[in-house]
This record gives C-alpha cells, sequence and structure tokens, in this order.
C-alpha cells in the first residue's frame, strides 16, 4: 500500500500548467477519493524552461501522510468527498508582483532588444517620441542582467492597477523571439544561485494558481473607458499596432490589447470588456482553427455578458497565402512591412460607423457561424475578383537584379526612409509575388516603383 495519500497522477494525461500554460503539467491526486487537489499543487515536465513544482506537503496541505490514522479509516467515503470538495471551492486570494519590483525593469531601454529594433531595425523605424510613449503606456521595461539581458518585459496588470505577471521576452535583430520567461522565475533563479531564502512576496505568488490572469493592457480600459477594444493574442502584437494606428486620443480610437495566447482567450479574462465593442485579430493557422475556436468564443462571451459586442476579423484570413498561415503570421507581421506614416496620414480617417480602420472594415463582416468550408470559398472568390489585375513583377525582378544599389539609407519621399535598400527590396518583392493583384498590398509595389524610378534618374 502506498504511504502517500497524494501522489501525482499516472498515466499519460496532461494539464495546461497554471505557470507557463504548457499542456505538460501533471496534477496530485487524492488516492482515498479519486479526485484532483487544487490546480496549483501539481508539476510540469518542462523541468529547464519552467520548472514549476508544488507539493502538497509543503504548504501544509497534506497533513496526513502515511495511512495509520484510524480516524482516516473510519470516515465514509462520501465524508471525505465532500471535505475534499469543500477544500477545493476555496480560492485564496492571488497575490501580486509588488510595485517595485515593476519599477526595477522601468530603465536602461539602451539595452533593451525590442525597443532597439522599433527604433532602427524594422523596415520603417518609429520616431522615439511615438516609442517612448508607448513604453510609458504599457509600463514595458528590461532586464538588464543574466541569462535574458536585452529582454523586455511585459506586465499584466489588471483593471485596479495590481501587477498579476511579467512576461520576459528576448528578441534577435529581426524582431523574432529567441526565449521566454516570467521575471518571477528570474528573481527566483537568482536567490536559489545564492542560496538565499525567496522573498514573503515572491514565495506568496508562487501559490497563485495561475499567474497570467488579466489581459495585456487591462489597466488602459480604466483611462479609457468609453473606446472601442482591439483584441490580440501576444503582447508583441498589441504594442506593433498601437505605434500604426497611434495611442488612443479620442473616444474612438482603439486600445490594443492582449490576452497572452490563443488558448488564454477566456470568459474570465473578458469580464473585464463589459459594454465594450471589441474587435478580435487572431493569428493565423493552417487550417484556420484559431479563427474558428475565437469566433465560437466570442458568440459565447456575447450572450453572458450584455451590451458586449465581440467582432472575429477575418483580415488575416481574407488577405493571408497557405504560407502565412503554416508559418502563424499574426496582424504584426502584416503591419511591419508596411510605413507606418501612411496610417497616421489625414486621409487615413476613422470610420465612424464601426470604430475601426478602413484597412480592417472590409474584414469585419465575415459570416460569424459559417463553416471553414464555406468561409474558405468565400475567401477565394473574393481573391479572383480582386486579382484580375496583376502587377509586372519579373520586370522589377530583372530590374533590381541588374541595377547597382547604394549601402546607404535612401529617401523615397518625405517621410519615407529606406535604411537598408537591398533589404528592403528583397522584403517588398517577396511580398507583391506572394499577394500579387491585391489592393491591400498595393503599397509594397507603389514603394518599388518608386525606388525603381529614383534609382533610374539617379543613373541617368
Amino acid at each position: 500500500m502506498n504511504k502517500y495519500r497524494y501522489i501525482l497522477e499516472k498515466g499519460s494525461a496532461k494539464h495546461l500548467c497554471p505557470n507557463c500554460e504548457h499542456k505538460t503539467y501533471v496534477r496530485y491526486v487524492d488516492i482515498n477519493t479519486g479526485n484532483y487537489l487544487p490546480e496549483k499543487y501539481g508539476r510540469c515536465d518542462r523541468e529547464v524552461n519552467c520548472s514549476y513544482h508544488l507539493n502538497p506537503y509543503n504548504d501544509g496541505y497534506g497533513k496526513v501522510i502515511k495511512e495509520e490514522n484510524h480516524e482516516c479509516h473510519s470516515k465514509t467515503w462520501q465524508s471525505i468527498k465532500s471535505t475534499n470538495q469543500s477544500i477545493q471551492n476555496i480560492k485564496p486570494e492571488p497575490a501580486f508582483i509588488p510595485e517595485e519590483i515593476l519599477k526595477q525593469t522601468l530603465k536602461s531601454y539602451e539595452q533593451n532588444v525590442f525597443i532597439q529594433n522599433l527604433l532602427n531595425q524594422v523596415p520603417f523605424p518609429f520616431e522615439p517620441e511615438d516609442v517612448g510613449k508607448i513604453i510609458s503606456l504599457y509600463y514595458l521595461g528590461t532586464v538588464c542582467t543574466g541569462y535574458m539581458t536585452g529582454g523586455v518585459t511585459f506586465p499584466y496588470i489588471d483593471a485596479k492597477g495590481n501587477i498579476r505577471a511579467m512576461q520576459v521576452k528576448l528578441f534577435d535583430k529581426d524582431n523574432h523571439t529567441t526565449r521566454t520567461d516570467f521575471f518571477h522565475s528570474i528573481i527566483e533563479k537568482k536567490y536559489k544561485e545564492y542560496g538565499q531564502e525567496l522573498p514573503r512576496w515572491l514565495s506568496e505568488y508562487k501559490m497563485n494558481d495561475t499567474k497570467v490572469s488579466c489581459l495585456f493592457g487591462e489597466h488602459l480600459l480604466q483611462k479609457y473607458p468609453f473606446n472601442p477594444v482591439a483584441l490580440v493574442e501576444a503582447p508583441k502584437t498589441a504594442i506593433l499596432s498601437t505605434l500604426y494606428f497611434g495611442p488612443p486620443i479620442y473616444s474612438k480610437d482603439l486600445i490594443w490589447i492582449a490576452v497572452y495566447n490563443l488558448s488564454s482567450l477566456n470568459f474570465e479574462r473578458c469580464r473585464s470588456l463589459n459594454g465594450r465593442n471589441v474587435f478580435l485579430f487572431p493569428d493565423l493557422s493552417e487550417n484556420g482553427n484559431a479563427f474558428n475556436i475565437w469566433s465560437k468564443k466570442a458568440s459565447e462571451f456575447e450572450t453572458r455578458l450584455p451590451g458586449t459586442k465581440f467582432v472575429v476579423s477575418n483580415f488575416l484570413e481574407y488577405h493571408a497565402s497557405d504560407l502565412e498561415r503554416i508559418n502563424g503570421y499574426d496582424l504584426a507581421d502584416f503591419l511591419i512591412h508596411l510605413d507606418w506614416r501612411d496610417f497616421r496620414s489625414p486621409s487615413f480617417k476613422l470610420d465612424e460607423h464601426s470604430k475601426i480602420t478602413p484597412l480592417l472594415t472590409v474584414t469585419i463582416n465575415g459570416e460569424k457561424g459559417d463553416s471553414q468550408k464555406k468561409k474558405r470559398s468565400h475567401i477565394k472568390n473574393s481573391q479572383h475578383i480582386k486579382e484580375t489585375n496583376t502587377w509586372p513583377i519579373a520586370e522589377y525582378e530583372q530590374f533590381f537584379k541588374s541595377a547597382i544599389i547604394p549601402k546607404s539609407p535612401i529617401s523615397l519621399n518625405g517621410h519615407t526612409k529606406i535604411f537598408d535598400p537591398n533589404k528592403f527590396i528583397y522584403s517588398h518583392l517577396k511580398i507583391v509575388k506572394a499577394q500579387n493583384g491585391k489592393p491591400v498590398y498595393r503599397p509594397y509595389y507603389d514603394r518599388l516603383e518608386k525606388l525603381k524610378l529614383q534609382l533610374t534618374l539617379n543613373k541617368n
């Protein structure tokens, strides 16, 4: 007979880890009742990248270790089950990350790879003033030491100002994620490295069932109580979208908020959106699963939150290539190749009816609830109509192949400057080849045309 009453579940069943939210979590079970212990008790199999493990015998939950207690055996099955169920129904108050910890990260942006990419590495670098506004708006920070040096911190702050989590991401020069962690885990590793006892707040925080328990940017809902909300998966997408469309100034301006990942869209997180117009932009997926999952959830939330409007945009589904679906492109992957200044021009105005930009309006009225097959058919037919006027891509490829491309920056017009001409030409040709004739990608073709004309004039 096993001497322990609470053991890790046997078999291959895995659950979502409350710390890293990967489906690699093994929960503790009560062998007397067969029931799971509260969700926080378990072990994540990602020992290197997560290492979450909360044993019920370490915090006083498991007072009965050996089945030698006669009184325990004398209890009826129903009594044990009822007691266990009562314990599971008790939800302790969550612990939060202290504000002082957040303040420690609000510095050293010259080390921050993500911030420096926005200022120098993206095809159309942003103005320092705009990047500064975004840093202040979302409280973006920097990891200054250790294995995540240069990483950006994305704090999840709820509507009451409580810091629920601080995700850390390290990017390369192309703004691709190379490593992910959480700031509390970084702090914990540092204390363990020096053999020091964890601070009280961290010990209490580790007891939380779920770390990412609110929306990224949720604190902005209090600051802008009447604005429509654009909901995306990742904080990076919310940041870049805000830089393109601009931070909210008027009540019709969008607030860009993120849920963390595809599976993190749930009713509890969306309670804070009550009474808003919410536009959802799921990432692409090979078979459109992400779009379907969010569409189904949006319909459910709308019935449970009267006065709240949820609309799932099919912008990405409508315009994406098969390769972009396979690679799981998000809205930021489409925006980053466009000049953000075009989004700020006087001619680029918000639509008063939909409260969303014309670039996205064409995609918002998709048939909610249609089958994937019908949706694909609609997209295919629409693309056929729009792609009748193709562009002479081969001619442009031949021109740029034989042209002398300067290594120094080139100014196309008063507000568009190309810092890396070769990279610019390569990325733009790749896009116009894949999206030939689609009106939404016309700016890529127009910029190539302007560059071709300028190089021709310089040659002459």
